[in-house]
């Protein structure tokens, strides 16, 4: 990747040498929607930085059942993959793109390289932890001390903001997947939305209202 592309997909980058050696031993990689590019038991070979799309950051239990914990978007990368290079364990999550996505991969050892040599990616990775910290414990709040139809509704407004859009197209099982529970519980969650004229149902597509997030806040 050249040099003024980087400026443009990672503004906040502004040490000349780090910009050079992202350049130089980055990967572009495109991602199809729906492909996973993380599985548990993994070895992570490679720090992605989202350049274009987003990708869904999941937990799985060993049935097999998922926990949505939190969206990549451009500029960011995964503080769990951080983790697991620095400790050399397998990845304890699921990662797949929710759309196109472009990613800069930089390989593990050359991650462990600038933390000491650059000064900047060292505060990116700290920033990252912190903030994925406090997304993680704004999940674990939501599963302990909140109801699933909270739950539900922080999530549409999640979705809403991720896909900058008022149309979320997705099932009901994909959305009781991520949040851990029936697809019938959630089938009958967002019926109650709908007869509160909040959302409108359509097939493999929920409408939702523009002062969504104000509704639910009230």
């Amino acid at each position: 990747m050249d040099i003024e592309t980087l400026k443009t997909n990672l503004p906040f980058i502004t040490d000349s040498r780090l910009r050079e050696a992202l350049a130089k031993e980055g990967r572009v990689m495109e991602i199809p929607k729906g492909k996973a590019i993380m599985e548990p038991g993994q070895f992570v070979k490679m720090v992605p930085i989202v350049l274009e799309g987003s990708i869904k950051v999941l937990r799985m239990d060993e049935e097999g059942r998922e926990l949505f914990l939190y969206y990549l978007e451009p500029g960011e990368t995964c503080a769990l993959s951080l983790t697991c290079c620095s400790a050399s364990k397998p990845s304890e999550i699921k990662a797949v793109a929710e759309e196109y996505t472009m990613i800069l991969a930089i390989p593990v050892h050359i991650h462990e390289q600038w933390s000491d040599e650059f000064k900047q990616w060292k505060d990116y990775v700290s920033t990252t932890y912190q903030s994925r910290f406090q997304e993680m414990l704004e999940t674990l709040d939501a599963v302990a001390f909140k109801r699933m139809d909270e739950r539900l509704m922080r999530y549409i407004v999640t979705k809403m903001k991720q896909a900058k859009a008022n149309e979320l197209h997705t099932t009901h099982q994909e959305i009781a997947s991520e949040l851990g529970t029936s697809r019938e519980v959630i089938s009958r969650l967002l019926k109650q939305l709908e007869k509160k004229k909040w959302i409108e149902l359509g097939r493999n597509v929920i409408y939702i209202r523009d002062d969504f997030e104000e509704l639910i806040s009230k």
